[in-house]
C-alpha cells in the first residue's frame, strides 16, 4: 500500500537515495552528501543485528599499480589532491586505498562516482564501492572513526535498492532496502537510515504498511534533530495516522521544529505542511506547542 501524498506535498522516495531529494532520506544526492573528509561521525549506540551482504556479484574497479607506502599514506594524497582541485589525482590515490580496503577511500570513491565530482557518473561503480563496505563485515562492534562512513554506505545502498540501477544487474527490490535501512537504523542508530526506514513503513514499501512503526523511527531520528523525520512524526501525531493516537499539541511542537530548521527549496514541503496542520489548530494548541519546543531546545542545549 502506498500512502497519498498528493495533498500535503511530501517528498518523492529517493530515485535510488538520489542517495537525498527530501524523500527517503533524501534521495540518492543526499544520502551521499551525509558526510565529509572532516569530522566522521562519533559513535553510535550499537545494537545486535547481523549485518545484510550488499552485494554477491564479484566485479571490482581495477586498483593501479602501487605507488604509495600504505593505504593511509594514499588517503591523505587523496584528501590533499582532492582539496587542493586535483580530483583526478585524488580518484587515483584513493582507488590505491580502496584496493587495500580503507573504508573511508571506498566511501568517497563511492560518492565520486555517484555524484560525478572530478570522474564520470557511474552508479553502478559507486554501487560497488559501498557494497565492498557493507560486505567487508561488521558484527563485531565497529571502529568509531568509519561508524558514520559505513552507516552512510548502508543509505545509499537501501537508496539504489529502492529503485534499481537502470541497465545493470541491480534491479529494484524493497525488500533489500528494508534491509540495508534497517541496519543502518539499529546497529549504528543513524538517523538518515532511521528517517527512510520510516518511509518504508508509512509507505508499505518493502514491509507491511505500519504508522506505529513508522512514528517510532521517525521519533528516533526526529530527536536527534532530522527535520524531515520530524515533520512526519508531527503530521501523524496531529493527524492521528493509522492508529497512532491524536497527540495534536505534540504534533505541532515537531512540526514547528521542523519548520524552524527547513532550509531552501527543498524544504518547502516543510513549510506547507507545517502551514497546513497550524493553520487548522486552535490557538491553545498553538500556544502550547510553542511552550513544548522552547522546553526541548532549552533541553537541547544544555547537552
Amino acid at each position: 500500500m502506498r500512502t497519498s501524498r498528493s495533498d500535503l506535498s511530501w517528498p518523492a522516495r529517493p530515485a535510488g537515495a538520489d542517495p537525498c531529494r527530501p524523500g527517503l532520506s533524501n534521495p540518492r544526492a543526499e544520502i551521499l552528501r551525509l558526510l565529509g573528509f572532516a569530522g566522521l561521525a562519533a559513535a553510535m549506540t550499537l545494537a545486535s543485528v547481523p549485518a545484510p551482504r550488499a552485494l554477491d556479484a564479484t566485479a571490482r574497479t581495477p586498483v593501479p599499480e602501487k605507488t604509495y607506502r600504505s593505504a593511509k599514506d594514499a588517503l591523505r594524497a587523496g584528501v590533499r589532491e582532492y582539496n587542493a582541485g586535483d580530483k583526478e589525482g585524488a580518484a587515483r590515490a584513493l582507488e590505491y586505498a580502496a584496493g587495500q580496503g580503507h573504508a573511508l577511500a571506498l566511501w568517497k570513491l563511492g560518492r565520486m562516482y555517484a555524484d560525478g565530482d572530478g570522474v564520470p557518473h557511474d552508479d553502478l561503480k559507486a554501487f560497488e564501492y559501498f557494497s565492498r563496505i557493507a560486505d567487508a563485515g561488521t558484527d563485531d562492534a565497529p571502529d568509531a572513526q568509519i561508524s558514520g562512513v559505513t552507516a552512510s554506505a548502508f543509505n545509499a545502498l537501501g537508496a539504489y535498492f529502492l529503485d534499481g540501477i537502470k541497465g545493470t544487474y541491480v534491479r529494484p527490490n524493497p525488500a533489500r532496502a528494508y534491509d540495508m535501512f534497517n541496519y543502518a537504523a539499529s546497529y549504528f542508530g543513524d538517523p538518515n537510515a532511521q528517517y527512510n526506514l520510516a518511509r518504508l513503513y508509512l509507505e508499505g514499501t518493502g514491509v507491511d504498511a505500519d504508522a506505529r512503526q513508522a512514528a517510532r523511527w521517525f521519533n528516533l531520528a526526529a530527536e536527534k534533530g532530522h527535520h524531515p523525520a520530524q515533520a512526519l512524526l508531527g503530521d501523524i501525531l496531529v493527524n492521528g495516522m493509522g492508529g497512532v493516537p491524536v497527540q495534536r499539541v505534540r504534533g505541532l511542537m515537531w512540526l514547528a521544529l521542523a519548520r524552524e530548521g527547513a532550509q531552501g527549496r527543498k524544504d518547502e514541503w516543510i513549510v506547507t505542511l507545517y502551514e497546513k496542520n497550524w493553520a487548522a489548530a486552535s490557538e491553545d494548541d498553538r500556544a502550547d506547542a510553542q511552550a513544548q519546543m522552547q522546553t526541548v531546545g532549552s533541553i537541547k542545549r544544555r547537552r
